[in-house]
C-alpha cells in the first residue's frame, strides 16, 4: 500500500483529535470530536475551518494564456475581469468532464484550483495542450488552502484584514494576512458565504491556529463537508460528474458562458464542442437532478433508480442525511421522461423501494454574499 500524502496541517490535524481517513491520495480529516452533525450545523451557524490543501493550484501566466486556457474549457476566460473568479470545466473530445476546477484573473497571471484525485492529469492536460502558449506553474508542493465557511466568516476574517469584508461572491485578490500575502477569493463549497485562502506552507499552520482562536471557529472534516456541498447542490467530481458525463447530462449547462455557446461571440473552440452544442439542442436520454426521498432512509451513491414498474431509469450519484434538513437527500441521474420536478421515483436500497420526488437544488438556500 502506498503511503499516504499529508496536508501542511496534518499534525494539527493529529493534535486536535481528528479522525483520518484516505481520500484522493492524502491522509485527511474526516470529523474531529464535535462529529458531523455538529460540525454541520456549526458551519451554518457560525463559521468552520477545512483544510483543503490537498487540492492542486496552478498558476498560468503571458499574454496568451487566457486565450489558451478557453481553449480547454467552455467558459469565456478572455473577458474575465481582473480580481474576479469563475466556475469552469475541463471537457474532452466527446464532450465529457475531465475535472471541474475554479480560474481566477489575478491581473498578470491566472490563478486555477483543481481537484485532488485529478490535479496531475490536469497539470500534464495543461502542459500538453497549451504548454508552448503560455508558462504554467505547479503551486502543489509550495502553497496551502484553507476554506473559511459559514455567516461568521466575514466577520472572523475581518479581524486580520478589514477590506475582505468589503468582498463579494467570487471576488479575487492578494491581501496580507499575519504579515503573509494569500491569496483569497470570497466562494467555496457549502453553500455559505465565506473564503477560500491560499497561504504559503510555511505559514499555513500559524494561520489556521489564529482562525481557529477566534472564538465562532471550530475545524471541520471532510465529513461535513459533503453533507454541506450535498445540501447545496454542488457536485463532486468523480461522483455526480466524470468523463461519462457531458455538461448537459450534468445540468451544467448554467456554466457554459454565453460568448461561448452555439450562437456565442466566440461559439465552440473548446474539445467535444460539437457534441455539447447537439445535446443542448437535441436534449439528453437522462440528466442531474435533486432527490428527496420520502423515508427517513438515507439513500446511497450507486442506488438504482427505478420507475412506477420497477424498470431501472437511473442512478444516485451522492447521497445521505442532510442535518440542516433534517432530512435524507440525494441527487442522481434519472432518465429525461421522468426529470420534471415533483415526478415520483423510487430507489432500491437494500432490496426494498424507497419513494423519492425530484426536488430543485439547492435543497438548502445559498447564502453567497453579493453585496
Amino acid at each position: 500500500m502506498t503511503d499516504l500524502a499529508k496536508t501542511p496541517l496534518h499534525a494539527l490535524h493529529l493534535e486536535l483529535g481528528a479522525r483520518m481517513v484516505s481520500f484522493a491520495g492524502y491522509d485527511m480529516p474526516v470529523q474531529y470530536p464535535l462529529g458531523v452533525l455538529k460540525e454541520h450545523l456549526h458551519t451554518r451557524e457560525q463559521a468552520g475551518l477545512f483544510d483543503v490543501s490537498h487540492m492542486g493550484q496552478i498558476i498560468l501566466r503571458g499574454e496568451h494564456a487566457a486565450r489558451a486556457l478557453e481553449s480547454l474549457v467552455p467558459v469565456d476566460i478572455i473577458d474575465l475581469p481582473a480580481g474576479m473568479q469563475r466556475y469552469a470545466m475541463f471537457t474532452d473530445e466527446n464532450g465529457g468532464i475531465l475535472d471541474d476546477l475554479m480560474v481566477a484573473n489575478a491581473g498578470n497571471h491566472l490563478v486555477l484550483v483543481v481537484n485532488a484525485a485529478c490535479k496531475e492529469q490536469d497539470l500534464a492536460h495543461l502542459r500538453a495542450h497549451i504548454g508552448e502558449q503560455c508558462e504554467i506553474e505547479s503551486l502543489f508542493e509550495s502553497r496551502a488552502l484553507l476554506a473559511l465557511q459559514g455567516p461568521a466568516a466575514a466577520e472572523v476574517l475581518g479581524r486580520l484584514a478589514p477590506d475582505v469584508k468589503k468582498m463579494t461572491f467570487m471576488q479575487f485578490g492578494r491581501v496580507r494576512l499575519e504579515g503573509v500575502e494569500c491569496y483569497i477569493s470570497r466562494s467555496g463549497y457549502t453553500g455559505e458565504d465565506g473564503y477560500e485562502i491560499s497561504v504559503p506552507v510555511a505559514q499555513a499552520e500559524a494561520l489556521a491556529r489564529t482562525l481557529l482562536a477566534q472564538p465562532e471557529v471550530q475545524p471541520i472534516g471532510l465529513g461535513a463537508r459533503d453533507s454541506l456541498r450535498l445540501e447545496a447542490g454542488l457536485c463532486l467530481y468523480g461522483h455526480d460528474m466524470s468523463t461519462d458525463t457531458t455538461p448537459v447530462d450534468a445540468s451544467l449547462i448554467w456554466a457554459i458562458s454565453k460568448a461561448r455557446r452555439a450562437d456565442g461571440l466566440r461559439a465552440g473552440n473548446f474539445p467535444g464542442a460539437g457534441k455539447i452544442f447537439a445535446q443542448q439542442r437535441d436534449g439528453v436520454p437522462s440528466k442531474r437532478v435533486g432527490l428527496l426521498p420520502q423515508e427517513r432512509v438515507p439513500v446511497r451513491e450507486g442506488a438504482e433508480i427505478v420507475d412506477a414498474d420497477g424498470t431501472v431509469i437511473g442512478r444516485v450519484s451522492s447521497g445521505g442525511f442532510g442535518p440542516s434538513l433534517g432530512a435524507p437527500v440525494a441527487m442522481g441521474y434519472v432518465a429525461a421522461s421522468h426529470a420534471a420536478l415533483d415526478s415520483e421515483v423510487w430507489a432500491l436500497v437494500r432490496g426494498k423501494r424507497v419513494a423519492m420526488k425530484v426536488a430543485k437544488t439547492p435543497f438548502v438556500p445559498q447564502r453567497y454574499y453579493r453585496g
